[in-house]
């Protein structure tokens, strides 16, 4: 059977899927075989030799959809290579500094510390204005240093080779 890796996510205005697509990409250039996916749409594992799980960082907290698929789905991800990634952080900085405080981190230390992930990262996001709803720009309206696209797409790129040539050296 050909080795077979899932980049899944949750996305709720679409800047996290578009790191999923990218990261995906990577994973191809180097010859792997990748499906891309909202985690939602996922019921089998079974075709997929590792794993690339991330969420966008909405209010402060993961999407339950991808919570739900990291506490579903542990023990499959505790025995293949997994890799966690969080997009959301709007600024300049380094992404995991300015969230390290944040409860979202604490919920999912559980399932990680079961899960194993060879790596967890935090990329930073995109917020476009005309996607929110009356409440939402509101809020961000408030906090321009919150809008835009602070994506670095040169990070997310190698993050993705680096998991690429992990994969390649042990043939997955």
């Amino acid at each position: 059977m050909e080795s077979r890796i899932l980049v899944g996510y949750s996305s709720k205005y679409g800047a996290t899927a578009e790191i999923a697509e990218k990261i995906g990409e990577a994973l191809r250039q180097s010859g792997l075989q990748v499906d891309v996916l909202p985690v939602k749409n996922v019921k089998d594992l079974t075709p997929y030799n590792a794993f690339i799980v991330g969420s966008a960082l909405y209010m402060f907290q993961w999407r339950a959809d991808a919570m739900s698929f990291l506490k579903n789905y542990w023990k499959i991800l505790a025995e293949r290579p997994t890799w966690i990634f969080s997009s959301g952080p709007m600024g300049k900085g380094d992404p995991a500094e300015q969230v390290k405080d944040q409860s979202f981190q604490k919920k999912l230390e559980p399932v990680l510390a079961q899960i194993k992930p060879r790596g967890v990262t935090v990329f930073h996001g995109a917020l476009n204005m005309n996607k929110l709803n009356f409440l939402e720009r509101a809020i961000m309206k408030k906090m321009p240093d919150q809008q835009g696209d602070s994506r670095d797409w040169n990070m997310i790129n190698a993050w993705a080779k680096q998991i690429a040539e992990e994969l390649n050296k042990q043939g997955k």
